[in-house]
């Protein structure tokens, strides 16, 4: 399953950072089998600064990577950089 998540930032200056904190999983978080995270390059009115897709062996798995402690960390740091973020989980 794929765990989608798009980030707007309160300063896209920021974009580098949060992909690198993103990416920072990897290895990190034993539910994760892979991370790929892009950057806007656009930068238009409805662009959104920064993607993640994370890939999850299933839907099983997903309660268990919310509350991965590392994840965790990952998104209280977000709550910091991030005015607001949409989700998408699908098989």
């Amino acid at each position: 399953m794929k765990h989608i998540i798009c980030i707007k930032l309160f300063d896209s200056a920021k974009a580098s950072e949060v992909r690198e904190k993103l990416l920072s999983m990897k290895g990190r978080v034993p539910q994760l089998d892979d991370i790929w995270v892009g950057v806007d390059f656009l930068h238009s009115a409805r662009s959104f600064d920064v993607v993640m897709i994370a890939e999850l062996s299933g839907r099983d798995v997903l309660d268990a990577y919310q509350n991965d402690p590392y994840h965790v960390s990952v998104k209280e740091y977000l709550k910091t950089v991030a005015e607001k973020t949409i989700a998408l989980d699908c098989d």
